[in-house]
C-alpha cells in the first residue's frame, strides 16, 4: 500500500493535503471520496456511530481504494484495535498535556507500548515477518494531536515537542465552546489558533485543521496549516440534497 505508507512522509514534508471526515458507518463514503481524488479520509469514531466492526469495514474499503485512512478515536482504548485493522494513523482528541501526548504516541508504536500481533490486517494475517512489520508500522503510523482545550495552551510548546506526535490539529469548535464567547469569530479563539500554529512552527511540526470552506482555509493556510479536513460525507450529502431540492422547487414552481 504505497499510498498509505507515504502519507506520513507527505504530511511531515508539508505537502498540501485535503481530506474529509466520514460520519456514516458504511464502506460507501470511503469508496466515493477515494474515487473523487481526496488525499485521505478521517473515520470519526468520536462524533459518529462507528464501532469496531464498521470501522473495520471502512478501513478495508480504504485499503481496497488505496486511500490513507486516519481514525479520530473515541478514546485511547480503541487505538490498538484501529491500528490492527489497518489505519494509517490516529487523530487523538483532547491532548491537553505533554504527559498525555507521550502516552498516546507510545500506544501507537511497537517501540512504545503498542501490543504486538501480525494476525491482523495490518500484519497481513501473519504474512509479514515480525520485525519487518514492526519497522514498517512504526515508520508509517501517523499521530495527530487534537488541541481543543484551553489548558492545552499552557503546555502547547511541550506538547508540540513530544517525539512521536507528528502534527497538531487545531480544534476550533471545542475551543470556541470552552471560551463561551458567542460573538462571531471570537478573539480568544483566533489568538489560540495563532499560539498553536506558532508552537508547531517552533517544533517543526505541520498544522492540521478542519475547514468548512474557502474563507476558513485561506486564513488557516496563512497561519501555516498544510493538512485540511474539509467538510464530511454527511455535509456533502446535505449540501447536494439542498441544492437539488432548490432546483426542483424552482422548476416545479
Amino acid at each position: 500500500m504505497a499510498e498509505t505508507h507515504s502519507f506520513r512522509q507527505r504530511l511531515l514534508a508539508g505537502d498540501r493535503l485535503v481530506g474529509t471526515f466520514l460520519k456514516t458507518p458504511t464502506s460507501h463514503g470511503t469508496e466515493i471520496v477515494a474515487g473523487v481524488g481526496y488525499d485521505f479520509v478521517v473515520i470519526d469514531q468520536e462524533h459518529a456511530p462507528f464501532d469496531r466492526t464498521t470501522t473495520d469495514i471502512a478501513l478495508m474499503a480504504a485499503r481496497g481504494c488505496n486511500i490513507p485512512a486516519l481514525v479520530r478515536v473515541s478514546g485511547p482504548d480503541t487505538i490498538l484495535s484501529v491500528l490492527d485493522c489497518g489505519a494509517t494513523g490516529m487523530l487523538i482528541p483532547h491532548v491537553a498535556s505533554a504527559a498525555y501526548a507521550r502516552e498516546v504516541a507510545a500506544m501507537c508504536r511497537y517501540k512504545g507500548r503498542r501490543g504486538f500481533a501480525t494476525s491482523t490486517r495490518a500484519g497481513g494475517y501473519t504474512a509479514v515477518p515480525m520485525w519487518q512489520h514492526i519497522r514498517a508500522s512504526d515508520d508509517a503510523v501517523t499521530v495527530i494531536a487534537q488541541i481543543e482545550d484551553p489548558e492545552a495552551l499552557d503546555e502547547i510548546d511541550a506538547i508540540a515537542a513530544v517525539d512521536g506526535i507528528d502534527s497538531l490539529f487545531i480544534g476550533r469548535g471545542d475551543l470556541t465552546a470552552a471560551f463561551g464567547d458567542e460573538t462571531p469569530n471570537p478573539a480568544a479563539v483566533r489568538q489560540a489558533v495563532e499560539k498553536i500554529a506558532a508552537a508547531a512552527r517552533r517544533a517543526n511540526k505541520p498544522v492540521s485543521v478542519y475547514v468548512g470552506g474557502r474563507p476558513d482555509a485561506e486564513w488557516l493556510q496563512g497561519q501555516g496549516a498544510t493538512t485540511f479536513i474539509f467538510n464530511s460525507d454527511q455535509g456533502f450529502l446535505r449540501q447536494a440534497a439542498m441544492k437539488g431540492l432548490a432546483e426542483m422547487r424552482d422548476l416545479l414552481g
